[in-house]
């Protein structure tokens, strides 16, 4: 655990740095998470849609450059930034279609990453790469 503390750190100078960094006085963005999370299991090349809600829960009104992406140890995907303009309390959401890269090895997972300012936030969806192939038995016979 003492290994990865350093990166904690980072991560918590980031996000604090965060709060500092929003266009205008006092603007904030809350990224709501979607109603469910999970594991979505796509084969290689398979087509997937992110899906993000998001609000002003500050004073004033705000612009931020928002983007996704799926990133794992093996294989990463990293979505188009989009513009988001919002008054305060204003809801908006955003979508992204992608695809699995086709290299990407069987079994291995990427986490979904949204990216707004000078921040980032790790959202608990993750893609899980299956085989395209798949045997199913379709009779049997003993004698």
């Amino acid at each position: 655990m003492n290994r990865f503390m350093p990166l904690w750190l980072i991560v918590a100078v980031l996000v604090a740095m965060a709060g500092f960094s929003n266009v205008g006085v006092g603007s904030q963005l809350a990224c709501y998470p979607p109603s469910s999370s999970g594991v979505v299991d796509k084969i290689p090349g398979g087509a997937f849609v992110v899906e993000i809600s998001f609000k002003n829960t500050g004073a004033t009104n705000g612009t931020w450059s928002v983007n996704v992406a799926f990133e794992g140890e093996k294989w990463s995907w990293v979505g188009t930034a989009q513009t988001l303009k919002l008054k305060p309390s204003d809801k908006k959401t955003l979508t992204w279609n992608g695809t699995v890269p086709e290299d990407a090895p069987i079994d291995s997972v990427a986490r979904l990453i949204v990216y707004y300012g000078n921040s980032f936030v790790p959202l608990d969806w993750w893609i899980h790469v299956v085989p395209a192939a798949e045997l199913t038995i379709t009779s049997s016979t003993v004698r």
